[in-house]
């Protein structure tokens, strides 16, 4: 099975593709950003194409990032994804941004925590067990209410990773601070998800920031 996996929930647009059967990752290319991932998308999703020397009717797959991250940015991955399935007559699947951060860090005996600033004080969070079971469902939390949901957590992983105060006289776990997931992971996970459930679909966990006021809506007809 062949990947291409895509990410811009977070700080950086990101696409890659994974030859599944032997674990490699034929191209990858990430750039750093906050905003411009409509414009820098599809080029970089070109060159990573051309580098892996695959058309898109080549691949087997489509994995995108659904969040939770950037309204906007959300938006702009999920619809390339939608676009290049459409196109190629493949499935597209949704990876959790959660998810993606944490796995690399998941084991038979850890505790992870992935946690990603939310802003205005707030948190998204999901908390896995050992083998990557969630003992925490994502959620969106203040971050002193955060701490208290990952008590145990061996790992945080993820751009809130060093906002969180651990108690005092309490060992914080160990931190491992990431903007943006490993674009591989993303594709990994997309390989092993259930095409018939994992749609490429936003998890939004709180309403956008920016929203009209109710006073300059026009009445509808």
């Amino acid at each position: 099975m062949r990947i291409l996996a895509i990410d811009t929930a977070l700080e950086a647009c990101a696409a890659g593709v994974l030859d599944h059967a032997s674990d490699r990752i034929l191209a990858q290319e990430s750039a750093a950003m906050a905003r411009g991932h409509a414009e820098a998308l599809m080029p970089l999703v070109a060159r990573v194409m051309g580098k892996a020397g695959l058309s898109f009717s080549g691949l087997d797959r489509i994995a995108v990032t659904v969040g939770p991250g950037s309204f906007t940015g959300l938006r702009v991955g999920i619809a390339a994804a939608r676009g290049i399935a459409l196109a190629s007559g493949k499935p597209a699947v949704g990876v959790s941004t959660l998810a993606a951060l944490a796995a690399p860090h998941l084991g038979e005996s850890s505790t992870v925590l992935a946690a990603i600033d939310a802003r205005h004080g707030q948190v998204y969070l999901q908390v896995f067990g050992p083998g990557g079971r969630t003992l925490v469902a994502p959620k969106v939390l203040p971050a002193g209410d955060a701490v208290r949901a990952a008590n145990g957590a061996s790992v945080i992983v993820g751009s809130a990773a060093g906002m969180l105060e651990w108690p005092r006289g309490v060992p914080p776990p160990r931190r491992e601070a990431q903007a943006a997931p490993d674009i591989a992971w993303v594709a990994r996970l997309g390989a092993a998800a259930d095409a018939a459930h994992a749609l490429p679909k936003p998890l939004y966990l709180r309403r956008p920031d920016a929203r009209p006021q109710d006073a300059a809506r026009l009445p509808r007809r």
